[in-house]
């Protein structure tokens, strides 16, 4: 797409690069413009059923841009005027958050698949997919603390739905490091992996393979879960389900497993 994301798509499986590799895919102004253009396009891509979002290099994310770190400490202008946290450019985030967000508001599921490093910034973006492959070695910080800020990337809005609530305090107010293995005991990290991108394609490619009217439903559903109520939450599967029995997908998923052949999906 540019020099800091790009986008490879083949089989209905969207392959996403962070392809700044010799500043360990930190977040600058590019980096986070490069985010939302790609969520935006594969919202709306046609023939996208999943996503693989990867880093290029040594690392995932290392987090933000030390410049951006300079600019506060110089009390830029630009972020005291148009460019406040407080402003809501993208709904109901800000740029920075939305950056993270947007990967919610895909509509077909996101894995992230991560390596060397995933902290502060790089860390949220890791918690923006639907599931998290990671190479157990992996490290992971919550660290705003370390730079006397707070995670404010969406993170503190996703982490509460994944860990219990004290683990997500004693890691944002210390910053400390620790590794995917622990991540993966807390919750925060879906599968560890000797090679994370591989094995998150190949998931990508498995959920390809299902019907992409169920498959996008359910993303409906689950992203709506936490925040509705029981009463609500059981009328939304039954709307979904009804808005797929019977429809050319739903019976070709049928057909299919039927005749024992690999089903034949239209987007």
């Amino acid at each position: 797409m540019n020099d800091r994301v790009t986008v490879a798509i083949e089989g209905g499986v969207a392959d996403v690069r962070l392809v700044r590799a010799d500043k360990m895919n930190a977040l600058d102004d590019a980096m986070f413009n490069a985010l939302i253009e790609t969520g935006e396009r594969l919202k709306s891509e046609r023939g996208v059923r999943a996503v693989v979002i990867s880093g290029e290099g040594r690392a995932f994310c290392a987090g933000l841009d030390m410049g951006n770190f300079q600019r506060m400490g110089a009390r830029d202008p630009e972020r005291s005027a148009a460019g406040r946290l407080s402003t809501r450019t993208n709904g109901i985030a800000n740029r920075p958050q939305y950056a993270v967000w947007v990967w919610r508001e895909v509509p077909v599921p996101v894995i992230a698949a991560v390596h060397g490093v995933a902290f502060g910034g790089g860390f949220q973006l890791m918690l923006g997919a639907d599931m998290r492959y990671a190479a157990p070695d992996t490290r992971l910080s919550i660290m705003e603390i370390k730079w006397g800020l707070v995670p404010d990337m969406a993170g503190t809005q996703i982490m509460r739905h994944l860990v219990r609530d004290d683990i997500v305090r004693e890691l944002t107010y210390t910053g400390r490091i620790f590794t995917a293995e622990e991540g993966e005991r807390f919750g925060l990290i879906t599968r560890l992996c000797a090679d994370p991108r591989a094995d998150a394609l190949a998931t990508a490619r498995e959920i390809a393979g299902k019907s992409p009217d169920a498959v996008r439903a359910a993303k409906r559903l689950l992203n709506a879960a936490p925040l509705v109520t029981a009463a609500d939450g059981l009328m939304a599967e039954s709307v979904e389900q009804e808005s797929l029995g019977g429809k050319p997908n739903q019976i070709e998923a049928v057909m299919a497993n039927l005749e024992k052949r690999v089903p034949r999906f239209s987007d």
